[in-house]
C-alpha cells in the first residue's frame, strides 16, 4: 500500500468509487480508495438505482443528465458491465400543482435540449399499457429514464480508476485521520499509514464516525427504506419489451419494472429512524426485517394505479438503511474550518447523481472550484446550530413527504425555531410570519389584525401577495423598518487591517474613516464568488457586511489570504443586531431619534457614522437594498429590543412600520439590484452582472490572475430584467426565457411583483447579442409562455435620485 497520496478516498461505496474515478480520469493518478469491507458495503448494493434527469434545480439536472450518459462510457471504457436498462420513464400529475411542476421542467428541458415531454394518454397506454390513467392531468415522458445495476455500475468507476492507476484497497478500515501543520494529512490503517494532502469522506452510512475522527460533527441520521419485488407478472411476461418506470409522486410511490415483475417502493408517513447515535461498524450486507404494514397505503395506491400488480405475489422485501441530511440533499465540498478535507455525505438519489458529484468533487479538489454553482449542495448552507435535534426533525419531514413538492418561497416548520434575536418574541406578537436563513428566524411578513399567520404554499400568489404589497408601498410612499440581523458582518482590526482587505477584495478599500464601499468578491474561474459592503470605522477598524446563508462558505476565501501581524478577524453575526429603516419619510422618521444631523450634506450616500439612536448605540450606513433613502442600524444584540421599539414608535408618526423580507425583495427587484446566488454567482464573471466596474485591476487581490484571464473576453451571457405579462403568477427563479419563435435564450434569475410600479418583473440572464431593450420575450411561468418586454432600465428611480437624497 502506498504511504503517500495526493488524495484518499474513504468509502468504497458508489460515490468513493466515481470520486476516486474522476479524480484520476482528471490527472490526479496517484490516489487510493480504502473501504473498511467489501465494495457497495452499506447503502450501495440494495439500492433501487433508479436513474432520471429531471429536477428543479437546473445544474442539478444537468449533472444528472452527464450521469445518465457517463455509464454507457463507462461500460465502453472498462468493459464491466453496468446492467443499463432504459425504457424510460412516465412522470404522472394528479393536481394542478404537480402539472404546474411538470410543465416548468419540461420547458427547462427544452431550454437546455434535454429529452422530457408531454405525451398524450394514448401514447401513453401505449408505452405501458398496465397503467390506468384516470384521474391524470398531464403525462409526461424520458425517454432515457430507467434503472442500472449498483455492484456493475460501481464495479466500472472502480475498474475505471484503477486503469488509470488509482488504488483500492478492501476490508482496510480508517482508524484515524490527523491534520498536520502543512496542510496535509496522515490516514491511519491496520494495514499502514498514508500521507496525503486530500481526505474525501464519502463512507455513506459510516459519514459521521469518519467526520468525528477530524473533530466534525456532520448534521446526518439514517433511516430504513423498503421497496419489494414482485414474481412473475403474465402480462409482462408476454409483452415481448420493457416497460418504462412510473413516477407518480402524487401517490407517494415509484414503480418500475424488475426482471418480469414489478419493483415498487415507497417514502411511507410512518417513517422509522436506524442507528441515530450511530451506525455499527459490524454492519455491511445486512438487511432489517420485513415491516411492510407500514408501506401499505402507499403499495394499495401503486396497485389501484396498476391493478396487474395486485394479482402478484411478493418475491422478495429489501429494507436497508439510508443515510440523510435535514434537507435531503448531498453534504459536498470542502469543510471550511479543515484543510484539505472533502465531504461528500447524505446522498439520496445516487445513482442519478454519481457522476456530477464525482465530476464536480475532483473539479473542486484539482482545480480549486467547481464549474457549475452547486450551493443547494454545499456542506456550508449549514452551520453549528443544524444539531441532532433539528436535523431529525428536518430529516423526518424530509423522508415522509419525500415526494412533496417543494413551491417556491415554501418555508417549512420541521425542527424550528433553531436560532432566534432578542426581537423573535415581539415581532411574533406583531404577528410576523417567519423564515429560515442560516439557522435564525427572519420576519417574512407580518399579518395585519384578522390575517392569518401562517402562509399557504403554491407556484401561483397565495395568500401572503396581499400584505406584502401593503408593506412595500408603506415603503415606498413612507418608510418601512427592515429586520436585516441576519446579514453576516464581520470585523477587521489592526494596523494590517487594510491590507488585508485589498488583499481580498477586488475594489479598492475605503481610505477615510465613514466611508464604504461595494465590492466583489472573485472565485477561482473568475467569477463572483460573493459581493461586500465595506466601512472604514477607524484607522485599523473595518466593518464587513455580505450574505448571511453564505457565511460559512465564505470563510473558505477568508482564509486563503493570511492576516498580517497583529490584525484580527472575527464575525460579529450573532453578537450584532440590524434594522434598515428606509423610504422617503426615513430621514423624518430617524431624526426624531437622534441629536446626529443626517441632512444629505453631512451624512451623503455612502457614508457612515457611529451614532446614537433613541439612545442606543449604532453604527449606521447610509446604504439600503430597496433602492430608496435609507440606513442600516447596526447595534448589540441586547440593544436590538429598544431599538426597534424607539423606530416602531416613532415610524407610526409618520406612516411607518415593520417590513419583512418578502417585500424586501420586490423593492430590489424593481431596483434592478442582484443578489448573491441568484444574479452573482461563480458561474458569471464580473463583465457579465455589470459588477466589472468595482474591480481595480491595478492592485493584487485573491484570484486576480483568475479574473484578468476572462476580463477582456465578451460576455457569454448578459443581466436584463424583464416586465412579464402575468396575472395570478410571478417568476420565482430558472424560470427558461425564449424569443417568441420558442428559441431558448436564457433563464430567470429572481422574480417578484413590483408593487409600487405596478409590473410582475424578472431579472435573468440572456446570451449575449441574442436580444435588447424593448425586445418582446415569453417567460416559462407555470411552464406556459407568458409574454414579457426587455427593459432598457430598472422601473423604480433608475437614475438613484431617491437613494442620494
Amino acid at each position: 500500500m502506498r504511504t503517500h497520496a495526493q488524495a484518499v478516498v474513504i468509502g468504497g461505496g458508489l460515490i468513493g468509487c466515481s470520486i476516486l474515478y474522476h479524480l484520476a480520469k482528471f490527472g490526479w493518478t496517484d490516489v487510493v480508495l480504502l473501504e473498511r469491507s467489501e465494495l457497495t458495503s452499506g447503502s450501495t448494493w440494495h439500492a433501487a438505482a433508479n436513474i432520471h434527469g429531471l429536477h428543479d434545480s437546473t445544474n442539478i439536472s444537468r449533472l444528472q443528465h452527464y450521469t445518465m450518459a457517463l455509464y454507457k462510457e463507462l461500460e465502453a471504457e472498462t468493459g464491466q458491465g453496468c446492467g443499463i436498462f432504459q425504457p424510460g420513464s412516465l412522470y404522472l400529475a394528479q393536481t394542478e400543482a404537480r402539472e404546474h411542476q411538470l410543465r416548468l421542467q419540461e420547458a427547462k428541458a427544452r431550454r437546455y435540449k434535454m429529452n422530457f415531454y408531454e405525451v398524450g394518454r394514448d401514447e401513453a397506454e401505449r408505452l405501458h399499457p398496465l397503467v390506468d390513467f384516470d384521474g391524470i392531468r398531464c403525462i409526461m415522458y424520458e425517454p432515457e429514464g430507467g434503472n442500472v445495476d449498483p455492484s456493475g455500475v460501481t464495479a466500472a468507476y472502480a475498474a475505471g480508476a484503477r486503469q488509470r492507476g488509482a488504488e483500492i484497497h478492501r476490508f482496510t478500515p480508517v482508524t484515524a485521520t490527523e491534520a498536520q501543520a502543512d496542510g496535509s494529512w496522515i490516514v491511519r490503517t491496520p494495514k499502514g499509514d498514508i500521507r496525503t494532502q486530500w481526505v474525501v469522506n464519502a463512507a455513506g452510512l459510516w459519514g459521521r464516525e469518519v467526520a468525528a475522527m477530524a473533530g466534525l460533527q456532520l448534521p446526518l441520521i439514517p433511516t430504513e427504506h423498503q421497496y419489494f419485488v414482485t414474481e412473475t407478472i403474465p402480462e409482462i411476461a408476454s409483452m415481448g419489451r420493457r416497460l418504462p418506470s412510473v413516477a407518480d409522486r402524487d401517490g407517494e410511490y415509484y414503480l418500475r419494472q424488475e426482471g418480469l415483475g414489478l419493483l415498487i417502493g415507497a417514502y411511507e408517513r410512518n417513517m422509522k429512524f436506524w442507528a441515530e447515535e450511530g451506525t455499527p461498524l459490524d454492519f455491511g450486507h445486512e438487511l432489517f426485517p420485513d415491516d411492510l404494514d407500514r408501506i401499505e397505503e402507499n403499495m394499495m395506491r401503486a396497485v389501484q394505479r396498476v391493478p396487474a400488480a395486485a394479482t402478484a405475489g411478493v418475491k422478495k422485501v429489501i429494507n436497508g438503511p439510508m443515510i440523510w441530511s435535514p434537507d435531503s440533499a448531498v453534504l459536498f465540498g470542502p469543510v471550511p474550518e479543515l484543510s484539505n478535507y472533502f465531504c461528500c455525505n447524505g446522498i439520496i438519489p445516487g445513482f442519478s447523481q454519481s457522476g456530477g458529484m464525482g465530476k464536480l468533487a475532483a473539479e473542486w479538489m484539482i482545480e480549486g472550484e467547481p464549474t457549475l454553482d452547486m450551493f443547494g449542495w454545499d456542506m456550508a448552507r449549514f452551520g453549528h446550530w443544524a444539531g441532532k435535534a433539528f436535523t431529525k426533525a428536518r430529516v423526518q419531514d424530509q423522508y415522509s413527504h419525500r415526494f412533496k413538492i417543494h413551491f417556491p418561497n415554501e418555508e417549512r416548520a420541521a425542527g424550528r425555531p433553531v436560532r432566534t434575536r432578542p426581537v423573535y418574541a415581539m415581532q411574533k406578537e406583531m404577528g410576523a410570519v417567519f423564515g429560515l436563513n442560516f439557522g435564525w428566524e427572519h420576519p417574512l411578513w407580518f399579518a395585519a389584525d384578522g390575517e392569518p399567520r401562517e402562509e399557504t404554499i403554491g407556484f401561483t400568489r397565495q395568500n401572503w401577495w396581499g400584505p406584502v404589497g401593503r408593506e412595500a408601498r408603506m415603503l415606498r410612499e413612507h418608510a418601512g423598518i427592515i429586520d436585516i440581523s441576519n446579514f453576516a458582518k464581520y470585523e477587521v482590526k489592526g494596523p494590517g487591517a487594510e491590507a488585508w482587505l485589498n488583499a481580498l477584495f477586488a475594489n479598492r478599500m475605503p481610505t477615510k474613516t465613514g466611508n464604504s464601499c461595494l465590492t466583489p468578491l472573485i472565485g477561482k474561474r473568475g467569477g463572483i464568488a460573493g459581493d461586500f459592503t465595506v466601512t472604514r470605522l477607524a484607522d485599523d477598524e473595518f466593518m464587513v457586511i455580505g450574505s448571511g446563508m453564505a457565511e460559512r462558505f465564505h470563510q473558505r476565501f477568508f482564509k486563503s489570504v493570511p492576516l498580517p501581524e497583529g490584525t484580527t478577524f472575527r464575525s460579529r453575526t450573532e453578537e450584532l443586531g440590524g434594522f434598515n429603516v428606509a423610504g422617503p419619510k426615513s430621514r423624518e422618521l430617524l431624526q426624531r431619534l437622534t441629536n446626529d444631523d443626517l441632512s444629505n450634506e453631512a451624512f451623503p450616500f455612502m457614508r457612515s457614522r457611529q451614532i446614537t439612536v433613541a439612545g442606543v448605540d449604532v453604527v449606521a450606513l447610509r446604504v439600503s437594498f430597496t433602492g430608496d433613502l435609507g440606513w442600516e442600524l447596526h447595534c448589540k444584540a441586547a440593544d436590538q429590543v429598544e431599538l426597534y421599539s424607539a423606530l416602531l414608535k416613532a415610524g407610526a408618526e409618520v406612516g411607518a412600520g415593520p417590513v419583512g423580507s418578502r417585500a424586501l425583495m420586490s423593492l430590489r427587484v424593481e431596483k434592478g439590484y442582484g443578489s448573491w446566488s441568484r444574479e452573482y454567482s461563480p458561474e458569471y464573471w464580473p463583465q457579465e452582472v455589470q459588477l466589472d466596474r468595482l474591480i481595480k485591476a491595478d492592485k493584487e487581490f485573491l484570484n486576480r490572475d483568475a479574473y484578468l484571464a476572462v476580463a477582456d473576453r465578451p460576455a457569454r451571457d448578459q443581466l436584463i430584467m424583464l416586465s412579464v405579462s402575468a396575472k395570478d403568477a410571478d417568476a420565482t427563479g430558472g424560470e427558461p426565457i425564449f424569443l417568441p419563435d420558442g428559441t431558448p435564450i436564457g433563464q430567470v434569475s429572481s422574480g417578484a411583483y413590483g408593487y409600487f410600479v405596478e409590473q410582475s418583473l424578472a431579472m435573468g440572464y440572456v446570451k449575449a447579442g441574442s436580444a435588447k431593450a424593448g425586445d418582446k420575450v415569453t417567460v416559462a411561468i407555470l411552464g406556459r409562455p407568458h409574454d414579457a418586454v426587455l427593459l432598457a432600465h430598472p422601473p423604480f428611480d433608475p437614475e438613484g435620485k431617491r437613494l442620494r437624497s
